[in-house]
């Protein structure tokens, strides 16, 4: 049988600002990437998400991100490999206290936006990725693009990897996303996203955005929470998925 994770972004908010449906979502992924206050997310937030991820059994992680509020940590940065270690290991701690006291753990960490899409190539960003994860716990797993500097850097620092799509991005002909500037980089058909969904689960393969058949083998699938319509999509893929024989698992 096929197992996959389904994750999805979540306590995208700000103060009296939500982005995400938290409380929805959470009843359908089997992960839930946090935002860590730095591309959104404040305190009460990811507390708030952390308490109804644990009662309900979905595995909590720390999404990673450059210090960017008002860019949702979409815009490029230029941050010194120590200070970037830092600040990923901060962010991790910060939402560990909340998944401590919901009786629950940050089990992985995923780096989000423009910080994710750097270290698919830039091996010093992506080492100071794998610096401040070690700093905070050298057992956590780490999720992120196949083939990229980071799970290359992570697995040689003796960290976990765990690979993962995108159902509703377009992808290169090498296997990474289109950027987000580009036009069709968003999937925004529903119909598109739950097939693209199945072939990534049980193929491992996705149509990129020239029309050629790319290899993605992945152990988790990721739906964006901020995408409109986010929660019955997401229940359309976990029902399409869980009707051909997929098992819904998370992998930490």
């Amino acid at each position: 049988m096929t197992v996959i994770d389904l994750n999805a972004d979540l306590g995208e908010g700000f103060g009296r600002w939500q982005l995400t449906d938290d409380e929805r979502l959470l009843s359908v992924v089997t992960s839930a990437n946090v935002a860590c206050g730095f591309h959104a997310g404040d305190p009460a937030t990811m507390r708030r998400v952390c308490e109804l991820a644990a009662e309900r059994g979905v595995t909590i992680g720390a999404q990673v991100s450059y210090r960017d509020l008002a860019g949702f940590g979409r815009r490029a940065m230029d941050v010194p490999p120590a200070e970037l270690a830092a600040e990923v290991a901060y962010q991790i701690g910060a939402l560990e206290v909340f998944a401590r006291a919901a009786g629950a753990r940050v089990a992985y960490v995923k780096p989000h936006g423009a910080l994710y899409n750097r270290v698919v190539h830039d091996a010093e960003q992506a080492a100071a990725v794998v610096d401040g994860v070690c700093l905070a716990d050298a057992a956590l797993p780490v999720l992120g693009l196949p083939g990229s500097r980071l799970l290359d850097l992570a697995d040689a620092a003796g960290l976990p990897t765990v690979t993962e799509a995108f159902a509703d991005r377009a992808y290169t002909e090498q296997g990474t996303l289109v950027p987000r500037g580009q036009a069709g980089a968003v999937l925004t058909d529903p119909d598109a996203v739950v097939e693209r969904s199945l072939s990534l689960a049980l193929s491992g393969t996705v149509v990129s955005h020239g029309g050629a058949s790319v290899a993605v083998r992945a152990r988790s699938l990721c739906l964006h929470g901020d995408t409109p319509g986010a929660v019955d999509l997401a229940r359309r893929v976990r029902h399409r998925l869980e009707e051909s024989g997929v098992r819904l698992e998370a992998f930490a």
